[in-house]
């Protein structure tokens, strides 16, 4: 029988902590980014790269910590409201990142799609 033995600080610095968690958020935005850009790059609309990646971030932050809360400890949250805004205390899911991103990412398609078909009119 396997037991997880496995420590989740990666590197602890003095009493600064570096989470495998946030490594492979890091590694997962940085390979996004390397890929997107070079989509960009193609499709002749590196111009709105920036843009992209604005709307990314804030989607992960956001789906990351809403996914959270709804998905692990929505009883929680409801009692403590204001807790929902300590993200220095943990709390990030996975899913409810890639929720955020594809959301976002659809919200900058229609107003990227809705800027082109401005300037085609």
């Amino acid at each position: 029988m396997f037991i997880n033995n496995f420590d989740p600080v990666a590197i602890e610095i003095f009493s600064l902590e570096i989470r495998w968690y946030s490594l492979a958020y890091i590694l997962g935005i940085l390979l996004g980014w390397y890929l997107a850009k070079r989509i960009f790059i193609r499709n002749n609309i590196k111009d709105r790269f920036d843009d992209y990646v604005t709307y990314v971030v804030i989607g992960l932050i956001l789906g990351g910590r809403l996914g959270y809360i709804l998905f692990y400890n929505l009883d929680y949250y409801l009692n403590n409201f204001f807790d929902i805004f300590k993200i220095w205390q943990g709390g990030m899911s996975f899913h409810g990142g890639v929720i955020g991103i594809i959301i976002a990412s659809i919200l900058f398609s229609k107003k990227i799609m809705k800027m082109f078909l401005n300037t085609w009119i």
